[in-house]
């Protein structure tokens, strides 16, 4: 999209906030909207490309979402709906849904897409209008790197972070039992990398040495190459910086070459639903970290879990739980600030509440710094007798953690 067009949009979207404002703002800067008009959440989500399994999943979080609260009477008296785009896994294509969404159709409100390659510049459309930005999956440190002001990460933790519970874990084992060696790949995406080069950097500090630090392309298929490098050095433990298809196709290839590690650990591919199913019956051992469970006891999970299974069939994971999130986070805003336009006034209501103020989510209590990074931790998940289950921290665990990990 030329500058033209994006100047000429914004210009279009502050003469509609104007119109609005004049037509009847109240003092908390929303506009006295008929009941009858809904809120309306602009979205653009990767429904096709690289990351549309996440992104379907996400997509399904607002959905939920949506649902509950239209059922239990809409936000400030209004019913929401959400405008869903899909860009593709494509940075450009999710500019231009979210200029499309801000300027031409006036949408209220913005939800995030999934991925940090898609979060950063699509916040900078919301940043450049002034919009609340509040997103499920740009976990990266580059996210709260770019001086966003109001950007807020709905989950436990940044991507650094994710594996904090693991890395203690690991450090105070007995040192016959600590792994010595460790084979390292990620995806060439900032939030896999994050994740598996947080756990590095910890490792590396306590002693562990990184035998194979391997980066790939997002679309890399064949793992033959990779897989025989981590093989060939024999590494006690693998980690993988992956999504999904791709820690699929790299633990395909490693078990097809018989390597066994004793410790094996892939963020997001062992938590989704379709991973048992894609590498058959040889889960047992594998940790993911997680941001959510099922079985939280915080107070909205349980209706979230019960209403979102009754809608799609089967029980949220933690992308769904993520997006669920999102709209959590803005709705409490949303009610707090009493408001929700584009009026200028009403976002910096939100955006400063939300600075204030702590969340409670089905991923429990959240509260930001002043970058908007949360302020808490993942959990770590393992594949335990056929299933996935919470193994650390400890006051959390549904199953202890199992080590050495069973041959896969």
């Amino acid at each position: 999209m030329s500058t033209t067009q994006r100047l000429s949009w914004r210009v279009a979207a502050l003469a509609s906030a104007t119109a609005l404002t004049a037509a009847g703002c109240g003092s908390g800067g929303g506009t006295e909207d008929s009941p009858d008009d809904p809120i309306t959440i602009g979205v653009s989500l990767p429904l096709t490309g690289d990351f549309s399994e996440p992104g379907k999943g996400v997509e399904r979080g607002y959905k939920a979402w949506a649902k509950i609260v239209n059922d239990k009477g809409g936000l400030l008296g209004r019913k929401v709906e959400l405008k869903i785009l899909d860009d593709q896994s494509n940075a450009d294509r999710v500019v231009s849904d979210y200029e499309q969404l801000i300027g031409r159709d006036q949408v209220d409100l913005v939800f995030g897409p999934f991925s940090t390659r898609l979060v950063v510049p699509a916040a900078r459309v919301a940043e450049e209008y002034g919009l609340l930005f509040v997103e499920p999956a740009g976990a990266a440190p580059e996210v709260f790197d770019q001086g966003f002001k109001n950007l807020f990460y709905a989950a436990p933790a940044v991507a650094n972070d994710h594996y904090n519970h693991l890395a203690d874990y690991i450090l105070a084992l007995p040192e016959a039992e600590r792994p010595k060696s460790v084979a390292y790949a990620a995806m060439d995406d900032p939030f896999a990398q994050g994740t598996a080069y947080g756990l590095k950097d910890k490792l590396e500090k306590g002693g562990i040495k990184t035998v194979v630090d391997e980066v790939y392309p997002p679309n890399t298929t064949d793992f033959g190459s990779i897989a025989a490098q981590i093989a060939s050095s024999k590494a006690d433990m693998v980690v993988g910086g992956s999504q999904y298809q791709d820690g699929v196709n790299l633990i395909v290839a490693l078990q097809q070459l018989n390597y066994q590690p004793k410790m094996a650990a892939f963020s997001t591919a062992p938590t989704e639903p379709e991973f048992a199913k894609a590498i058959g019956d040889k889960t047992e051992g594998i940790l993911a970290p997680t941001g959510y469970t099922q079985h939280a006891d915080y107070p909205s999970n349980k209706d979230f879990v019960e209403k979102y299974t009754e809608q799609f069939g089967k029980a949220p994971e933690e992308d769904e739980a993520n997006a669920y999130t999102t709209g959590q986070v803005v709705a409490a805003a949303v009610e707090a600030a009493k408001c929700a336009s584009q009026d200028e006034e009403c976002q910096q209501k939100l955006v400063k509440w939300l600075r204030g103020n702590e969340v409670q989510t089905v991923v429990g209590p959240l509260k930001w710094d002043d970058k908007g990074r949360p302020q808490s931790a993942h959990m770590i998940q393992q594949w335990v007798d056929g299933e996935i289950q919470i193994v650390l921290p400890e006051e959390q665990k549904e199953a202890d953690l199992v080590h050495p990990k069973p041959k896969w």
